[in-house]
């Protein structure tokens, strides 16, 4: 019986190698690839960027770069494929729900900052400690030093 795997995705490198991961996983085991991507408003956001237009849609700012992600990183045989989720709310609690029944979750070992760690942030460290499932964190490629 096929399950399902949950991937983070905020349009980072790390967040596509770990999309990348796990549809290769899903492949070999026929899974389902369920990508999320979560965005809430900071705290102090009106006093932070007081000049931001009403028609400014961090929601649509998120589905945006999901399907960007998703269509860099995968095929197209493999996008049409991905169930698509976005949530409005904090990142962290939005993969770890989207984990509840899934059979193994990934995320990369870092996100952006600024605006776009609101998105998804570096949640490995939470997520591996809270998740219902198994967790898979995709590292980035080792540097010379």
């Amino acid at each position: 019986m096929a399950g399902r795997i949950v991937v983070g995705v905020d349009g980072s490198e790390p967040s596509l190698r770990a999309l990348k991961w796990a549809a290769g996983q899903a492949a070999l085991t026929g899974d389902s690839l369920q990508t999320v991507i979560g965005w809430e408003y900071p705290a102090s956001w009106a006093t932070l960027m007081p000049g931001v237009p009403p028609e400014f849609d961090p929601e649509r700012l998120a589905k945006q770069i999901l399907d960007e992600s998703i269509d860099q990183a995968l095929t197209p045989e493999e996008a049409a494929a991905v169930i698509r989720t976005v949530v409005g709310g904090n990142p962290t609690q939005a993969l770890i729900d989207a984990a509840r029944g899934a059979s193994l979750l990934v995320v990369g070992d870092r996100g952006y900052s600024g605006f776009k760690a609101a998105v998804l942030g570096s949640v490995s460290s939470h997520v591996t400690q809270h998740a219902p499932c198994p967790v898979v964190v995709v590292r980035g490629e080792p540097t010379a030093g």
